[in-house]
C-alpha cells in the first residue's frame, strides 16, 4: 500500500481526500460506497497501475479524510458527481473509466448520463444500473425491518451505531453485509442488534483492515454517510434520457444480498439492457457484497481487460 500517494485538494469549496497511484495516459477513477472509502480498492489501485494506467480514487465529501460540507444533512448525488468533475478537472483528466461500487454505481451512472463525452466506460460491482424513483426499489416487497428502510429516518441510525464505538459499528456492517440475506430487523430490534459480538469477520478482511477502515470513519463519523446514500436514494439523474450509450460492464457476486432485493435478479437479467444497451455481466458464485475484496485477482483480471478492450 506504500506505493499509493495521497493528497487533498480544494474542490467546490472543500477539501477532498484522493488516493493516486500510476503514471500511465489512461485514467480509472474508482468510486466507493458504503461501509466502504478509498482503501475498499487497494487491491484493484494497484493492479491498475500495474497494468499501465492511472487510479485515482476519491473520498467523497464526509467520508474518511474528506471534509464535510456545511450542512450535511442537504448533501446530494449530485455533489458528489460535481465533486468528480472537480477533481477530473484539476487534475486535467478530460476522459476516464469509473469504476464503481454500491451507491457510488449511482453516482457513476449519474456522471455518466450528465457527461458522457468525460466517461470510457463504466463498470460497476454489487449494483447495476437502477432508475431513479421507487419502482426498483418497491419499499412493499421489502421486510419492514429493512436496513435501508430504518436508516433512511433521520435519527434512528443515528441512535443505533451511537451505542458502540466505532469499529464496532463499521465491523458490524461488514459482517452484515458479507451475507447473502437480506439485513432486516424484527420490530424491537435496531440493525447493530443483528451482529453477535463474537461472529468472526470474513475470512478475506483481516483486523488490519477492520483499523484502517475505523481509522477513517472515526475521522468523518457517519453524518453525509446516512444522508447519501440512504436519504437521498431517490434522487433523480438530472436528465430524462435514461439510456448510457457507453461499454459498460456488471460484477455481481450470486452471494451478494443486493442480488436478493425483490425483483433485482430479473431485471439484471433483462431489463437492465433497455437502459444501458452495451452491457456485459459477470457473475462470480461465491462472491459476496464485497467482492472487489474477497476476490480481488478474479475482479482485477475483469476490470482490466474491459478497460484494455475499451481503450
Amino acid at each position: 500500500m506504500e506505493q499509493i500517494q495521497h493528497k487533498y485538494v480544494d474542490v467546490n469549496g472543500l477539501k477532498l481526500h484522493v488516493a493516486e497511484i500510476g503514471t500511465g495516459p489512461t485514467v480509472v477513477v474508482f468510486l466507493h460506497g458504503f461501509p466502504e472509502i478509498w482503501y475498499s480498492w487497494r487491491y484493484q489501485m494497484i493492479a491498475a497501475a500495474h497494468a499501465g494506467f492511472r487510479a485515482i480514487a476519491p473520498e467523497f465529501r464526509g467520508y474518511g479524510l474528506s471534509e464535510h460540507p456545511p450542512e450535511p444533512e442537504k448533501a446530494t448525488f449530485k455533489d458528489f458527481v460535481d465533486d468528480v468533475v472537480g477533481i477530473m478537472d484539476l487534475f486535467n483528466i478530460p476522459k476516464a473509466f469509473l469504476v464503481s461500487k454500491d451507491f457510488g454505481v449511482k453516482t457513476a451512472y449519474h456522471y455518466a448520463l450528465l457527461h458522457p463525452e468525460r466517461v470510457m466506460g463504466v463498470i460497476t460491482l454489487g449494483l447495476p444500473f437502477v432508475l431513479p424513483g421507487p419502482e426498483l426499489f418497491p419499499r412493499e416487497l421489502f421486510p419492514k425491518g429493512f436496513y435501508m428502510l430504518r436508516w433512511e429516518e433521520p435519527g434512528r441510525a443515528e441512535a443505533d451505531f451511537g451505542r458502540l464505538d466505532v469499529k464496532t459499528v463499521v465491523r458490524n456492517i461488514y459482517i452484515l453485509f458479507s451475507g447473502s440475506e437480506l439485513p432486516a430487523a424484527e420490530e424491537d430490534q435496531e440493525i447493530m442488534d443483528l451482529v453477535d459480538p463474537s461472529t468472526p469477520l470474513p475470512s478475506w478482511f483481516t483486523e488490519e483492515d477492520l483499523a484502517n477502515y475505523a481509522t477513517l470513519y472515526e475521522k468523518s463519523g457517519f453524518r453525509t454517510a446516512l444522508q447519501v446514500p440512504y436519504r437521498t436514494w431517490l434522487e433523480g439523474y438530472g436528465t430524462t434520457d435514461m439510456k448510457v450509450n457507453l461499454p459498460a460492464l456488471h460484477i455481481q457476486g450470486e452471494q451478494d444480498y443486493v442480488y436478493k432485493y425483490p425483483r433485482m435478479a430479473e431485471y439484471m437479467k433483462g431489463q437492465v439492457k433497455e437502459y444501458v444497451s452495451d452491457l456485459e455481466i459477470t457473475f462470480i458464485p461465491d462472491g459476496s457484497h464485497f467482492v472487489q475484496e474477497q476476490f480481488p485477482d478474479q475482479v482485477n483480471e475483469l476490470i482490466i481487460s474491459f478497460m484494455e478492450k475499451h481503450i
